[in-house]
């Protein structure tokens, strides 16, 4: 049996995207809330200081005259994350990080994901490497969602990713992590920042990624879909904290038999 006490605790080490260091491990969505006021509301709630956008979904600007949602999640306030969310090719996918490129004067700190059909909105691996690699050609920094494939998700570690998003479940079943073992995988041969995004259905699934070491979690459905999405928000914002926490205090050893709390050598009787 291994002694605990012998494994050293893990490395606290800050989470950083593109030499920015960040202090929030939630990252978090802007689609299926009620009103923008709502969105705004829950994503300040949640504390978390990236936030993802749907650029073929969302007004940033290229439609003047409907809302705007730049007007309620400030770029001044937030860092703002483009994501390729409803693109399944690999061409799509590129051609929208370019138009957030534009709309964002610059900005080339991008979420990669090209889906393989809507049933399961599952990642296309074989499409996703080819977007990726055409996207850090043209010095795009890509955060890239992808399977829990622990030998791919390397692959786009290697190609220049600067973050991997494995699926826990599929997007918006709030299925909750499905495969601990290969999440855990990812984690302990990556070096650059591994963070769940998807499936995440409630804040005890938030815990769990935290728990197995990944560096943060990605969601949008499992607060906008609660029936009190700012304090859903707030769940998560906390349940984030404390997984982060019981990682690196490092937990106890599971042990098949029972163990008494309080020690029995040297009592009287």
């Amino acid at each position: 049996m291994t002694d605990q006490s012998q494994i050293p605790l893990p490395e606290d080490k800050p989470l950083e995207f593109a030499g920015r260091v960040y202090q929030s491990r939630l990252l978090v969505g802007t689609g299926k809330y009620r009103d923008m006021t709502e969105t705004g509301d829950a994503i300040k709630a949640s504390g978390a200081e990236i936030v993802t956008v749907a650029v073929r979904r969302t007004n940033l600007g290229q439609n003047p005259d409907e809302p705007n949602l730049l007007d309620v999640v400030s770029p001044k306030d937030y860092t703002i994350l483009p994501n390729t969310a409803g693109c399944f090719t690999a061409k799509d996918a590129v051609r929208t990080c370019k138009l957030a490129r534009e709309l964002l004067d610059g900005h080339n700190l991008v979420k990669l994901e090209v889906l393989g059909e809507e049933k399961t909105l599952y990642p296309n691996m074989t499409e996703t490497l080819v977007a990726a690699e055409q996207l850090i050609s043209d010095g795009f920094q890509v955060m890239v969602y992808c399977s829990d494939d622990p030998l791919l998700a390397k692959r786009l570690e290697e190609m220049g990713c600067i973050a991997i998003m494995p699926l826990g479940a599929p997007i918006g079943s709030g299925l909750g992590i499905q495969n601990r073992y290969n999440i855990r995988l990812i984690v302990e041969n990556a070096n650059v920042p591994v963070l769940v995004d998807a499936g995440v259905g409630t804040a005890s699934d938030a815990t769990i990624a935290m728990e197995l070491g990944c560096d943060g979690v990605l969601m949008n459905t499992a607060i906008a879909s609660a029936r009190d999405p700012v304090r859903m928000a707030r769940a998560m914002k906390l349940a984030i904290e404390s997984g982060r926490e019981a990682y690196l205090s490092g937990r106890m050893a599971k042990k098949a038999y029972a163990s008494a709390s309080s020690p029995i050598d040297g009592t009287f009787f």
